[in-house]
């Protein structure tokens, strides 16, 4: 190169003529033109690197190839019209397209390293270098495919225009990262300087002898040609800029308005990925008492979260499924301040810069949980109350006869049996509801076994013949073939089948009989009581099973009641189907016990 320098003595009065025919050729139009192009390609290309983090993954290749071609595009028209207006020879041909094609593949090269997750510094100062190397070799290339005798190159110069080009472009990125893309003029229009300064120096820099003399029409057509091509490449510039910023304005007032829905929101809505919070909006500063987001963001969520949801929460995240949102569950944390609240959380797999996040919206239901343990409070003393009320209404009775049998024996008067007898009789249903009540308090340890229902059934029979022969009741068995396992206590399923049975024996005062039926169905023991009583009609159907609610005269209710209990405890159920006038049919639903349940236990 230096060789070539010497060997042309008339250098200084080529550059000088090439300075001023550019400037005669309106050089300062063209500069403002060129500026122009470069900085809308700039801020076209800056606004798709901005839709590349939006993405967040999904469509980042197109986003990332369309800022490449459009800078690359904007690149070959500043070049040519810069070489347009000087007094550089322009060769049409294929190699133009190959010039494009490198301008696009160098600055696609620089968006990658600038958006990879290395260090600030080092994307910046990667990707304005291939920035600013590709304007060069973009714009030396097309001076240098032309035919020519000889050339000169200012060595100092070139390197002159890529430093300055280089510091100018790291500055666009800088600033384009710093302010996170909210200063878009500013980088464009640095970005586009760095163009014009590889442009400008690269006229100063270079001297060329052409071989070949182009003739005045010759040239006309290639000029026209030329003049026909940048105008719509620039066209093409300017109209995608255009559209992609009018795109973008109308994605960004999606995004506010997304963005004032999610900070509004009366919930907590929150991004946590690497188990760290990513983003909280208001409300969730508010429910977690924090003054200002940088007490929450880049912590571990586990910080707030109640320890025993900690490996609960580990497997979720582990075994996420990417499109299946979880909940809502019930989660309890605690505030910066140590407080305790009852949450209801929905989570939803998602994406954060690039990485596998999770979208949490989080529910404050401190003040539902007071309310319903209110509530249940406030239902659990009506209870009480009831059966106190029962209770005093159910023993005072028999209390008034003994007290009045009492004050006649204290009184001398003449006893017979009978009265002896009667006051063993209160006595005994004294004895009877307390016994039925202590049924209904916490649960006692009993010894569980493995029984056969059909047998525990010929029991109670067995047990009730005599009644029912008095009531001039027939009981009529069907059983399966297979044994019908259970899994309880024997006495109290026994009691399960006597309440039961002896209620149906007592509602047919005119005799009949009864139909008992012991199946499997669906993994169920299933025990069935038909009797031919009169029935009973819905609204006295819905009180079954309450507390001293009874049909009988001398009834407590509290049978049926400790009968519902004792199948509750045997994660067993009772169902009433009746007709009036047609009889009752009562299920008793077992879930039926395989041997390995045995075994286990």
């Amino acid at each position: 190169m230096e060789n070539c320098r010497n060997s042309n003595p008339f250098r200084d009065e080529v550059v000088e003529r090439g300075m001023n025919n550019y400037l005669n050729n309106g050089g300062l139009f063209f500069t403002m033109l060129s500026l122009t192009i470069s900085a809308l390609a700039s801020f076209t290309m800056f606004q798709l690197i901005g839709n590349v983090s939006r993405s967040n993954g999904h469509g980042k290749l197109h986003w990332m190839f369309g800022g490449a071609a459009v800078f690359g595009l904007g690149l070959a028209v500043v070049n040519f019209l810069v070489l347009l207006a000087s007094d550089t020879m322009i060769i049409i041909d294929r190699r133009m397209l190959l010039l494009l094609f490198i301008g696009m593949g160098m600055t696609f090269l620089s968006i990658v390293f600038f958006l990879s997750q290395a260090m600030l510094v080092a994307r910046v100062l990667l990707s304005s270098l291939l920035l600013s190397a590709v304007q060069v070799v973009m714009f030396y290339y097309s001076v240098m495919i032309v035919p020519m005798q000889q050339f000169s190159v200012d060595d100092g110069l070139v390197f002159l225009s890529l430093a300055l080009s280089w510091l100018t472009a790291g500055c666009a990125f800088y600033r384009y990262e710093i302010k996170k893309g909210d200063d878009l003029l500013t980088s464009s229009l640095l970005l586009g300087t760095s163009v014009m300064i590889v442009q400008g120096l690269g006229l100063e820099a270079i001297t060329v002898e052409y071989t070949a003399i182009m003739t005045a029409d010759r040239l006309n057509e290639n000029m026209m040609l030329l003049s026909a091509i940048m105008g719509v490449a620039t066209l093409l510039v300017i109209g995608f800029s255009l559209m992609i910023g009018y795109t973008n304005r109308r994605l960004g007032q999606a995004d506010e308005k997304y963005k004032l829905l999610v900070e509004n929101s009366l919930d907590t809505i929150a991004i946590f990925a690497e188990n760290e919070w990513k983003y909280v909006n208001q409300s969730g500063l508010r429910m977690f008492e924090a003054l200002r987001q940088e007490e929450m963001l880049g912590r571990s969520i586990y910080d707030f979260l109640h320890p025993k949801h900690h490996d609960e929460l580990r497997e979720r995240i582990e075994t996420a499924c990417p499109d299946c949102p979880y909940g809502p569950v019930e989660q309890e944390w605690y505030t910066i301040g140590g407080k305790l609240i009852h949450t209801e959380v929905v989570e939803t797999p998602t994406k954060f810069a690039g990485k596998h996040a999770v979208q949490i919206i989080i529910r404050d239901i401190s003040e539902r949980k007071k309310n319903e343990e209110l509530l249940i409070n406030s239902e659990k003393l009506y209870v009480a109350g009831q059966l106190a009320a029962g209770i005093a209404h159910e023993i005072r009775n028999p209390l008034t006869s003994l007290k009045g049998f009492l004050q006649l024996i204290m009184s001398g008067r003449d006893t017979n049996e009978d009265i002896q007898e009667i006051m063993k009789s209160e006595l005994n249903r004294i004895e009877s509801i307390v016994s039925e009540m202590l049924m209904l308090s916490k649960p006692q340890v009993y010894e569980l076994s493995r029984k056969d229902a059909r047998q525990i059934m010929r029991d109670t029979i067995t047990l009730l013949e005599g009644q029912a022969i008095l009531y001039d009741i027939e009981l009529e068995a069907i059983y399966d073939e297979e044994a019908l396992w259970v899994y309880g206590v024997e006495n109290q399923i026994k009691q399960v089948f006597i309440n039961v049975i002896k209620n149906a024996m007592e509602a047919m005062s005119d005799g009949g009989k009864i139909g008992i039926q012991c199946m499997l169905e669906d993994g169920e023991v299933s025990i069935r009581v038909k009797d031919e009583g009169p029935g009973i009609d819905q609204e006295m159907l819905s009180k079954m099973g309450q507390p001293f609610y009874t049909t009988k005269d001398k009834g407590t209710g509290l049978g049926l009641m400790v009968s519902y209990k004792i199948m509750d405890n045997h994660h067993g159920r009772i169902e009433v189907d009746s007709e009036v006038g047609v009889g009752t049919t009562l299920l008793i639903a077992f879930p039926f016990a395989w041997e390995e349940w045995a075994e286990v236990d």
